[in-house]
């Protein structure tokens, strides 16, 4: 089975300098980075508990309690959306725009209505948390109507960069670099 997510950071390595968006279909979205240990690790514990779970509802139903086994059953299947969910969070490129997907919602900005996409520094959530930390961003600005806040796709302390400074500046970096190109073409 292929897990494109995993080429991200080799495709940009292996193109060095040469091509700034190294991928033959770019109408195709995609993550330009991994996905960051904290990230996989909370899925991965997600997905052993809906293996329990499941093997609850088996147990429940060998027991003859049909309601029950149901029950656990629809529990399991809400455990390995979540985690599948928590996999897929994060900010996505394509030709047609910058989209940033969150656990419960998506929202996608066409190329033509960014107006900037940089890194700031500023107090960034620690792993989503109400606690702010000083750290750095890559934030989206809007153009078109004035007092648009500048909405971050990624920071430092995000459960995908959480003590790796150089994906993130590696993830930034090719963010920026989908935003330039396809700016242009808006």
């Amino acid at each position: 089975m292929p897990l494109p997510f995993l080429t991200a950071d080799r495709a940009f390595d292996e193109a060095g300098e040469d091509l700034a968006l190294p991928f033959d279909d770019r109408d195709q979205w995609r993550r330009p980075y991994r996905p960051g240990p904290w990230r996989v690790g909370a899925a991965a514990l997600l997905l052993l508990l809906a293996s329990y779970v499941l093997f609850a509802s088996v147990i429940i139903v060998a027991a003859g309690n049909a309601s029950g086994g149901a029950v656990c059953l629809a529990l399991s299947g809400v455990v390995i959306a979540c985690a599948l969910r928590l996999l897929r969070m994060g900010a996505w490129v394509s030709a047609s725009g910058l989209r940033r997907v969150r656990f419960l919602t998506t929202s996608t900005t066409p190329w033509a209505q960014v107006s900037v996409v940089r890194t700031v520094q500023q107090p960034v959530r620690w792993l989503g948390l109400p606690r702010t930390v000083q750290g750095q961003a890559l934030v989206l600005v809007r153009g078109g109507r004035p007092g648009d806040e500048p909405t971050p796709l990624l920071t430092t302390h995000n459960a995908d960069f959480m003590s790796r400074p150089e994906a993130f500046d590696r993830a930034a970096d090719g963010v920026e670099v989908w935003a330039d190109e396809y700016r242009q073409h808006a």
